[in-house]
This record gives C-alpha cells, sequence and structure tokens, in this order.
C-alpha cells in the first residue's frame, strides 16, 4: 500500500498580501504626491510645494506631515505632532463613549385574557423600563381562535398606551406581525 504522503502532491496556495483595515491618515515617507498644499502647525498657509520640501521643512521643527485631505487638488497637507494629535483624539473619543446611552430595548408580554392585577404588574415593570431610559415593546401573542378577536387585542394596547403616557409615547402603532400584536413605547425623558 503505498504512502499516504508520497502518493499525493501537495499544493501550495499563496494567498498574498491584503489589508484588513485601511489606514486613514497617510504621515511623512508614505505621502507620495508631487505636489501638495502644506498648512503650517499654527494653521498658516505655507503654500503648495513638492511632498520632499514640505517634509524637510517638518523634519526641521521636528513634526509630522499628514495628508488631512487627500482628495484636495492638490493633497492637503499640516505638518503637526501626529502622536499628540492621536493621543487627544482617542481622548474625545473617549469621552464621546463615556458620555453616550446605549438604548436597549425591553419586552412585556401579555395575552389577550390577562387578568387585572398580571396587566398591573406588566405596567409596574414597563414603567421601570421607561425610567431607567430604555424603550419598551409590547407584545400580544394571539392563539388559536384569538386571532379572530385582534379588536379586543388593540383594545388592551390602548389600555396599555394610556397607562404609559405620562412616561413615553408611541414610537409604532400596534401593528400584528403574523400571531402577535406589536407596539413600540419611547421614553420621554432620557435615563441620567
Amino acid at each position: 500500500m503505498p504512502c499516504f504522503f508520497c502518493c499525493h502532491r501537495v499544493r501550495l496556495i499563496n494567498w498574498g498580501c491584503f489589508t484588513i483595515a485601511k489606514k486613514e491618515q497617510l504621515i511623512n515617507e508614505e505621502i507620495r504626491e508631487k505636489e501638495i498644499r502644506v498648512v503650517g502647525e499654527n494653521s498658516e498657509q505655507l503654500g503648495v510645494m513638492s511632498s520632499a520640501r514640505a517634509l524637510e521643512i517638518a523634519t526641521e521643527k521636528n513634526l509630522d506631515l499628514v495628508m488631512i485631505a487627500p482628495q484636495g487638488v492638490p493633497p492637503v497637507c499640516r505638518i503637526m505632532d501626529f502622536g499628540k494629535h492621536k493621543f487627544e483624539q482617542a481622548k474625545r473619543d473617549k469621552e464621546a463613549r463615556k458620555n453616550q446611552k446605549i438604548v436597549e430595548t425591553k419586552e412585556i408580554r401579555l395575552s389577550l385574557k390577562i387578568d387585572k392585577h398580571d396587566l398591573e404588574t406588566k405596567l409596574k415593570h414597563a414603567t421601570a423600563f421607561l425610567g431607567a431610559g430604555d424603550k419598551v415593546k409590547v407584545s400580544i401573542r394571539f392563539r388559536g381562535r384569538e386571532m379572530a378577536h385582534s379588536n379586543q387585542g388593540t383594545v388592551l394596547m390602548e389600555k396599555v398606551a394610556e397607562a404609559l403616557g405620562e412616561l413615553g409615547k408611541i414610537d409604532k402603532l400596534p401593528k400584528m406581525e403574523g400571531r402577535s400584536m406589536v407596539m413600540f413605547i419611547t421614553p420621554l425623558k432620557p435615563a441620567k
């Protein structure tokens, strides 16, 4: 019996190089344009010059040459401290992420034959969700012959909307989706 390794040819596949993420800005020697418009470190216009000359000016000042508008004619480059610029940009992004509130959608499920006290409990949960700044999805599941009485589902949705009217407004009116009726309520005041 022949050996597996001897009888089969090995195919080498050359995958090549490809970039996964695009670099957002070209700096220093990466700039290959013949002519560029140069802006100084204090936002003064230095004029149109060759990229080699602009790079010389940047290295004399111990700074970087950064392309900020590659679509311009000629492309616009700025002389700046690129490391400091990246640090400040990361700091601004971190601060923006810290201040944003991610709105989640919470769901309460009702049935057509829900009892009064069960409905009150569900409304308390929805009130807490809206108070926390989250969207609320109210859904009613119709089973069997209940599909013939979808108007009762609309009445129940109106009761829920009326009870939650102080804390939220209807974002999406009650609508049938398959065997369920769905309504979305968004909070009036964002949570802090």
